[in-house]
Formats: structure tokens, C-alpha cells, sequence
């Protein structure tokens, strides 16, 4: 039912396991490194066609400088930590409420709002592109941070709601039943014995959730139009001029864009992985 364990494995097996592997890491890194190699060229180089060599002039400081003094990068990604953090703490504190609801209270219609939950997670974003438009527009939140944190909120709270759901459930009941026999209220058992319980899921749900609403570039550009709103996916876009792309100032606005959540994963590492394996052993 499950594959076998790869050091249990035959001779060859292991021996095609360990040749490909590298191979593997190494074709999927290229694009990474071909990024970073840009992001360092001089424009002349990019213009004589040298993508992939060796560059003939590292301008590290000087490309990266002017990232900031030639462009609103700044501006970008101060628009989406505005717009990120709000939204990945609301997101998780509401999924985590609606997640205990759904877990560890039985009432009529439970199995068929988790449904809900778990159906709007199939419902392609491009359909709502229109709806969501005129919503934020007849709402007077279009254009704004508040539109896109209203909006995240809302678009997450089914897969952190599904994801927090399937951690509480686990949970044994005798915990709170104990609780309540001495008069607990039911929100501090949700505050004290629930929250600690989870911390290493609530730890692996932010840093996805992060990296979900960070990396956004669709509704980036459907519900923002301003240089102060428009979050740093849709900035490195607006980098690319009308009739010159600098791409070696594109590469460097990039990697600059993925410094924030590599180092939120890096950060949270320890939690985001007991996260992940929760409840996958049993002691």
C-alpha cells in the first residue's frame, strides 16, 4: 500500500535513488541560479546575449542600489508586508476559531459547513475576477490595502479553517471535558489548552499562508492600480519598461522579493516542520 522505504530498498534502487537525486536538485536550482547570476550583470552584458556565462563584471552594490533609487521598490515592499501581515494573522486567528467550532462542537449542518469550506477551495479564482472587481468597487475599497487584506482574509479562511479543523480534531476530548467539569469557560479552554496545543500547526499555517498571500500576483493586479497600494509581485512587473526590460534591475527586484519569506521559513523551520508532522507518529 505504501512504497518501500528507499534504504530498504535494492542495490540498484539506492543507486539510481542517489544519481538522480543531485541531478534533480541541480535542473531545478538553474532557473534560481540563472536569476542571481542576472541579478548581477551589467546591462551590457544582458545586451550581448550572455544569459547563461559567466559574467564579465559583477555589479552587485550597484544593481541592487539602484533598485531602490531608480524604482519604488521600497514602496512595493512596504505595500505587501502592509498588506501580508494583517491578513495571514486574520486568516489564521479566524480559521483557528472556526476549525475548534468544527472539530470539537457537534450541532446540525457541521459536516455540511465544512463542506463549504472545503469546496470553495476548487472554485477557480479567475471565475470571481469580475465579482470581486465590483465588489471592492461598490464597496469603496478598491485600490486600497484594506480591499486585499478584506480579501485574503476571506479567500484563505477555507484552507486555514480545513487545516486547523484536521489538527483540533485530533485532539482528545477528555482534556476539555475535564476542563469543563471545573467551570471553564469555553473560550479560555480555547485560549489555554487549545492554542498551546497547536502551536506548532499554527506555526506551519503562517508560513504558508505568508507565502501564499506574498507571492499573489493575480489580484495584484485586479484590485490595485496605484504606485502606494501596488504590493511588490505587481512591482516587479511595472519594472519592465515600454521599449527596454532591465532585466539585471528585474532580477534583483526578485530576489529581493523572495528574501522575506525564504527567511520566515528559515526562521520558523524548527515549528513549520512539527507542524507539518503533527500527529504522524504516535508515542
Amino acid at each position: 500500500m505504501f512504497p518501500t522505504p528507499i534504504n530498504k530498498s535494492s542495490r540498484a534502487i539506492n543507486i539510481a535513488y542517489r544519481v538522480a537525486l543531485p541531478f534533480s536538485i541541480l535542473l531545478w536550482l538553474l532557473p534560481l541560479l540563472a536569476i542571481l547570476l542576472t541579478s548581477v550583470r551589467s546591462i551590457e552584458d544582458i545586451n550581448q546575449g550572455n544569459y547563461w556565462g559567466w559574467p564579465t563584471s559583477f555589479n552587485l552594490i550597484e544593481n541592487y542600489q539602484m533598485v531602490f533609487q531608480t524604482t519604488d521598490m521600497g514602496q512595493y515592499l512596504l505595500s505587501s508586508l502592509i498588506i501580508t501581515l494583517p491578513a495571514v494573522a486574520g486568516a489564521v486567528a479566524l480559521s483557528t476559531l472556526a476549525g475548534f467550532a468544527l472539530a470539537k462542537y457537534k450541532f446540525k449542518g457541521n459536516i455540511w459547513l465544512l463542506a463549504i469550506f472545503i469546496a470553495g477551495n476548487f472554485v477557480p479564482f479567475q471565475i470571481l475576477m469580475i465579482p470581486v472587481r465590483d465588489l471592492t468597487i461598490s464597496a469603496g475599497l478598491y485600490d486600497t490595502h484594506l480591499g486585499l487584506i478584506i480579501f485574503h482574509i476571506a479567500f484563505q479562511t477555507g484552507f486555514c479553517t480545513l487545516f486547523m479543523r484536521n489538527f483540533i480534531v485530533s485532539l482528545p476530548n477528555e482534556l476539555l471535558e475535564a476542563a469543563r467539569v471545573e467551570g471553564v469557560s469555553e473560550f479560555k479552554i480555547f485560549w489555554h489548552i487549545i492554542l498551546p496545543l497547536v502551536r506548532p500547526a499554527l506555526a506551519a499555517l503562517s508560513v504558508l499562508v505568508f507565502t501564499f498571500i506574498w507571492n499573489d500576483y493575480f489580484w495584484a493586479l485586479v484590485l490595485v492600480q496605484s504606485e502606494e497600494v501596488r504590493p511588490v509581485t505587481a512591482g516587479i512587473s511595472a519594472l519592465r519598461g515600454q521599449w527596454l526590460a532591465s532585466w539585471n534591475l528585474i532580477s534583483a527586484g526578485a530576489v529581493l522579493a523572495a528574501l522575506p519569506p525564504v527567511a520566515l521559513f528559515f526562521a520558523m523551520q524548527k515549528h513549520f516542520i512539527a507542524g507539518l508532522t503533527l500527529g504522524a507518529t504516535k508515542g
